[in-house]
């Protein structure tokens, strides 16, 4: 009976294994049904399948918008990338639920109005995130559809770097309080290119503007904001033109070409160059006085004028010693009377340009208190060693020296020292020069402070010879500061660099003559040599071999440095163009080499080794190389 009851357990649970397997196959095999081996990827963007109301329908007057899709979606970044004309004031609506979009218009619908809502590449399937690209749907509140575009491209102004995600906005209305007091009539933004498409355009005149809208409110009414603008009118048109598409049998059979008409909108090469106004509140923003010696003011920007400081509880006309940035913006006082540098509070009437509430620069009277500190250092250990001296501590004055163990031949040594100097001794100062083992003394030279400004900084001037090697020392108390530190011995040992080791690069400019300087630049687009350009030439001397870019800016105030605009002055800001290649330049080389300035259009003028926005190229469209036709110029190669 045992045996029986056995074998009947042992049976059942080889029905039970059966049974798993069974079903287990089956669920293997059901898996297996939709995808045998994993399938192909999907690489096909959602297509628009129905949409209420049809895009292009008129006399729509609802507020809703639903767009249903073949697949599942799923929209990214709906506030940054969706841009409806004309703009909103109420932000929409937009939510995505499976196969559909739903856009809800907060605003009340304008009458005879078409409106665009061009979502980008906001819109990607759910799955693989395949992206549709330029997706735009329109419809009219009235009995007829705008249909001209205009489209270009904007720049960086400063160094024509592509600009992304920009509002690209035109006016009806010609006067210049437009773009500062209303809305943009319609608009577009920018993709990873810095190019812009503004869709669905009325006839008529129109005027183009940039922004990089802080306050999402459409116009420029913050001076913080990046914004373009052209003083040109522009009057959309449209043409038809025939292309040609061809088909292929294989990679070398043709097998039909097809023509057919075609809209071309113009104008399709608009160039907005984006700027910033540097606008900068002027106000006061700190004192320090963590030396005795000195008080150091800090402003939030640059100042035309020193401040005017009037002592309350100190006299004396020349009390302190200025030393400042060329902007004003950071003032040191070296404070000169023991009497007062001693003094542990210094009251103080300050006057200097503050910015009123009008956003207008108007003088400012601030009573200040500079309270310095005495930092409590010493310890026991200090205390008893000070104790067992028997010599008095000298508190020399130091120097930093600002050049190495090689300096370049058009260059000169620079030496700082800690405190403002009272007085330095002829006698106790050597340059020497080294002529094969012996140091041999150069009486030819200068050791004085290079601008006025800078009272503690001292450059070494001479006329070196290639490739020597010179010594410069300050003997133990050549110097003296005004609070009366000497200073200890000095000696620097420098190698000037051999002429041989330089370039030197010739640029003629086609195109522009005067009244423009050029910049050397390295490969992360950073300027390291600048030259003006006079009667069509450039003249770079003593440049260190390597591969270099060069950038031309029209420097219209001549003041050396490029400048930004302003949209109340109606000031544009100053042109900036990039040579279309590179230059290799080599030890010992003289490089002649010619630039047509305008020969390339400026979109195209910036080498893309060098630009940083490069837009996102998939694996499969990357090209084997640049196929952007190389510039023809090539330099002339003197030794």
């Amino acid at each position: 009976m045992r045996d029986v009851h056995r074998t009947n357990h042992r049976l059942l649970q080889s029905f039970i294994i059966l049974f798993i397997i069974a079903i287990g196959g089956c669920c293997f095999s059901c898996a297996n049904i939709g995808r045998p081996g994993g399938g192909p990827k999907d690489e096909i963007p959602p297509v628009l399948k129905k949409s209420n109301p049809e895009i292009g329908s008129l006399n729509y007057e609802k507020n809703k918008i639903t767009l249903e899709f073949d697949e599942i979606i799923q929209v990214e970044s709906s506030n940054d990338k969706i841009i409806i004309s004309p703009p909103q004031t109420n932000m929409p609506r937009i939510s995505a639920l499976g196969h559909t979009v739903t856009i809800t218009l907060n605003d009340t619908l304008k009458p005879n109005t078409t409106y665009t809502i061009d979502f980008g590449d906001a819109i990607s399937d759910n799955n693989e995130n395949n992206k549709m690209e330029n997706f735009s749907f329109y419809f009219s509140t009235g009995d007829h559809i705008d249909t001209l575009e205009l489209s270009g491209i904007l720049l960086n102004a400063s160094d024509l770097e592509p600009v992304s995600s920009t509002l690209v906005g035109i006016y009806a209305d010609l006067h210049d309080t437009a773009f500062t007091t209303q809305p943009f009539l319609r608009m577009g933004r920018t993709d990873e290119s810095g190019h812009f498409i503004i869709h669905n355009i009325a006839e008529g005149t129109y005027r183009i503007f940039a922004l990089k809208d802080g306050n999402r409110n459409y116009f420029f009414d913050n001076a913080t904001e990046d914004i373009a603008y052209l003083d040109s009118i522009f009057t959309p048109s449209v043409t038809m033109e025939w292309h040609r598409d061809t088909t292929w049998l294989d990679s070398i059979t043709v097998d039909t070409i097809i023509a057919t008409l075609q809209p071309h909108y113009m104008p399709d090469d608009i160039i907005l160059r984006l700027f910033n106004e540097n606008y900068t509140a002027s106000y006061f923003e700190k004192y320090d006085r963590s030396d005795r010696y000195k008080i150091t003011l800090y402003f939030s920007t640059a100042q035309d004028t020193l401040p005017l400081i009037t002592p309350l509880n100190f006299s004396g006309n020349d009390w302190a010693i200025i030393e400042k940035s060329p902007t004003n913006d950071t003032i040191t006082y070296w404070l000169r009377d023991s009497l007062i540098y001693n003094m542990d509070s210094l009251s103080v009437a300050l006057r200097y340009l503050h910015t009123d509430t009008a956003q207008q620069l108007s003088p400012y009277n601030d009573t200040m208190l500079w309270v310095f500190r005495e930092k409590k250092t010493r310890t026991r250990a200090n205390r008893k060693e000070e104790k067992n001296d028997t010599l008095p501590q000298i508190d020399f004055m130091g120097i930093d020296k600002r050049g190495g163990a090689s300096v370049d031949y058009y260059s000169f040594p620079s030496y700082t020292f800690a405190y403002p100097v009272k007085s330095i001794d002829p006698k106790a100062m050597h340059l020497e020069y080294k002529v094969d083992t012996l140091w041999t003394p150069v009486d030819d030279y200068t050791f004085t402070p290079p601008e006025k400004d800078k009272p503690r900084s001292y450059r070494l001037t001479s006329k070196w010879v290639s490739g020597g090697e010179y010594r410069f020392t300050l003997d133990s108390l050549a110097a003296e500061s005004i609070y009366g530190n000497p200073t200890n011995t000095m000696v620097h040992t420098f190698k000037v660099k051999a002429i041989e080791e330089y370039a030197n690069l010739l640029v003629r400019t086609a195109g522009v003559t005067d009244h423009a300087f050029i910049e050397l630049l390295n490969e992360s687009d950073q300027p390291l040599y600048k030259t003006p350009v006079k009667n069509g030439i450039a003249l770079f001397r003593y440049v260190d071999p390597g591969t270099y870019y060069m950038r031309l800016c029209i420097d219209s105030n001549e003041n050396g440095v490029w400048d930004t605009g302003n949209y109340g002055e109606k000031r544009s800001p100053e042109e900036v163009y990039y040579y279309p290649g590179n230059i290799s330049l080599r030890a010992n080389w003289d490089v002649d080499q010619a630039w047509d300035v305008f020969a390339v259009p400026l979109a195209e003028q910036k080498p893309y080794e060098i630009i940083k926005n490069k837009p996102k190229i998939k694996e499969e469209d990357m090209p084997e190389e640049d196929e952007r036709p190389m510039y023809s110029n090539q330099p002339t190669i003197i030794r």
